[in-house]
């Protein structure tokens, strides 16, 4: 359980910066799955970085990320195995604009037999804060079939090792609360 201020709004644990965001310094911890320089390209017309440039970046993250826990390429093309996004939920907290350096860390929520639970979190590093976080609910997929099935014990042992760190962290996790595996 993370440890609260007394007195104060009941959402912002310790380390939380103002107005209960999260800090930099709690995302420490966690490993980064991407960091890029963002060019003019990614901005949209009010001069930061377009919806759909966030979600590039994040997608690149959930790969590496898959890839430290042993869905490699390689796992996919032997197992016929993958994996199948469910439902996400994407937060804004502060704009990104060129030249400005992000650093993507991944927090593991949870798991069942077939299903994970993650967050990643944008974290702005030219501006020393965190400016989004996406959460995600995805399962583990046979891709002949096309359908859910349990996670291989090695991979299960990953994601249980995460979950196991990640629950040591001394702040809960910003999830929308409506994902669960």
């Amino acid at each position: 359980m993370a440890r609260r201020y007394a007195g104060e709004n009941p959402g912002k644990t310790k380390n939380q910066g103002e107005k209960g965001r999260l800090s930099v310094e709690q995302m420490e911890d966690l490993p980064v799955y991407h960091r890029e320089t963002i060019t003019e390209e990614y901005l949209d017309a009010m001069g930061h970085m377009n919806v759909r440039w966030y979600m590039a970046l994040y997608d690149e993250a959930t790969w590496r990320f898959f890839t430290a826990i042993g869905m490699t390429a390689d796992y996919f093309d032997m197992a016929h195995a993958g994996a199948f996004a469910l439902k996400q939920f994407l937060s804004y907290f502060s704009e990104i604009q060129a030249g400005r350096t992000v650093a993507l860390r991944t927090r593991v929520l949870g798991r069942s037999e077939k299903r994970f639970h993650f967050m990643h979190f944008m974290v702005d590093e030219t501006a020393g804060m965190v400016a989004s976080s996406f959460e995600s609910l995805g399962t583990h997929a046979d891709l002949k079939r096309r359908r859910s099935m349990p996670f291989p014990d090695y991979i299960a042992s990953e994601l249980d090792a995460r979950i196991a760190a990640d629950s040591r962290l001394d702040w809960e996790a910003p999830a929308c609360g409506i994902l669960h595996p």
